[in-house]
């Protein structure tokens, strides 16, 4: 599979007449993005805009999409949602590079976060650094929960969708080639590099906490294998409310750093051979079965080496662990991915689980840690979810606007794809 990467640079974002791109300013029709994101399920809809550097707070976040248009190949980015389930990852993908929809409005579950666009909070997300439309959506009365979910979901992949279309016609800025050979042929043409695989674990733990392959509700699969540009065509997106810190957004999915690493790496000294999504469960019989399904399918790969990430906390850590000493036992050099729930004083225990041949882990920080973040002139939602919100604690909003928080309320603070600026070091 080839898949190649237009990125269209998107410096600013404006309101338009019609919605376009000119000279890498991203220009919206809020009445022609509108019409396209109706959903009965919605009382009322609004958009707003948020730039690099601005005094905009956006909270509760639900997630963050970005705008992405195939012109040629099969499929469609985003498959089962906005488009048929058609086999994505080849072909030719263009990227509002720079660009985001994110998704807010009342809460949907209390694990939904806080984006500052200034401030000491813009430090811990990316997302202060990129162009965001933002989709203000109130649910109809009486809406349940998962309904709420849903229909939030639907609509973010909507407006990324409408978005993507001005990337049609647009000046490309650079391009990127990623291929992905079947096992035979890999192994001929890199059988003297160590084979190393990526074990992406994806939330799945139900009661909001859920992730979707090809529009399938993850926690329904078996593991299984994926080539590394499927992810980049939207294959994998995310339907969940787990800790704004470490959740995987859509926008993750699509831009995955350890994908992005390997690959760098890959045919020079290792040999990328492919990507097994497994899934966080609940009971401990789905656990050993996904982790024992996980180990197969590296043992048939004939790996040397693996990554393994994690998505959330508590829980998961057991998955985390299974993967990762089933794929040791087997002689598979392994490394984990995680962050940390290690106290405000950082003094307590990292994870809730834990193995001795789990000896290679790299951490994204300490999501207990607090921070406060200043009064902003203008908040998109509603700035009293930081009362309720993971992270925060009744009181956390000041009467001056201040908000006294955990980083686990900062979305992708300590993000355990690696996509963020944070870590930890032992003292």
């Amino acid at each position: 599979m080839k898949l190649k990467l237009g990125r269209i640079n998107i410096s600013d974002i404006q309101f338009g007449e019609s919605t376009r791109v000119d000279k890498n300013v991203l220009y919206i029709s809020k009445e022609q993005i509108l019409a396209q994101l109706t959903d009965p399920r919605l009382d009322s809809i609004d958009l707003d805009l948020a730039r690099p550097g601005e005094s905009v707070r956006i909270m509760p976040v639900k997630d963050v999409i970005q705008p992405r248009l195939k012109t040629e190949g099969q499929g469609g980015v985003f498959p089962g949602f906005v488009n048929k389930v058609d086999m994505v990852g080849s072909g030719t993908t263009l990227v509002l590079s720079g660009a985001a929809v994110v998704t807010t409005g009342k809460i949907v579950g209390f694990q939904e976060g806080i984006i500052d666009m200034s401030g000491p909070g813009a430090n811990h997300t990316p997302f202060a650094h990129t162009c965001n439309l933002v989709v203000n959506c109130k649910p109809a009365q009486g809406l349940n929960q998962h309904e709420h979910e849903a229909a939030v979901r639907t609509v973010g992949f909507k407006a990324a969708a409408a978005l993507a279309e001005a990337a049609r016609d647009a000046q490309v800025d650079s391009w990127e080639e990623y291929e992905h050979l079947n096992l035979k042929d890999s192994v001929d043409r890199y059988g003297d590099l160590p084979r190393v695989a990526y074990v992406y674990m994806l939330q799945t733990q139900g009661l909001l906490h859920d992730t979707y392959v090809y529009g399938v509700d993850a926690k329904r699969i078996l593991p299984t294998l994926l080539s590394p540009t499927e992810v980049m065509d939207g294959a994998i997106v995310s339907g969940n409310c787990v800790s704004a810190c470490d959740k995987n957004t859509t926008y993750h999915h699509l831009n995955n750093p350890i994908i992005h690493d390997l690959y760098r790496r890959h045919g020079k000294d290792i040999n990328f051979v492919g990507v097994i999504i497994t899934n966080e469960n609940v009971t401990l019989a789905d656990k050993e079965r996904s982790s024992n399904f996980t180990a197969k399918l590296a043992g048939m790969l004939g790996l040397d080496g693996a990554l393994v990430s994690q998505e959330g906390f508590g829980n998961p850590d057991t998955d985390l662990i299974m993967n990762c000493t089933k794929l040791e036992k087997q002689g598979i050099k392994t490394v984990i991915v995680t962050d940390e729930y290690a106290g405000r004083d950082g003094a307590s225990q990292s994870l809730a689980d834990a193995d001795p041949l789990a000896d290679a882990v790299v951490t994204a920080g300490n999501a207990n840690e607090l921070i406060t973040l200043p009064a902003m002139n203008k908040v998109i939602g509603f700035a009293d979810s930081a009362n309720v919100v993971a992270g925060g604690f009744d009181g956390s909003l000041a009467q001056d606007g201040s908000i006294t928080v955990e980083l686990q309320a900062i979305i992708g603070a300590t993000n355990e794809l690696g996509f963020n600026k944070s870590s930890a070091r032992g003292v």
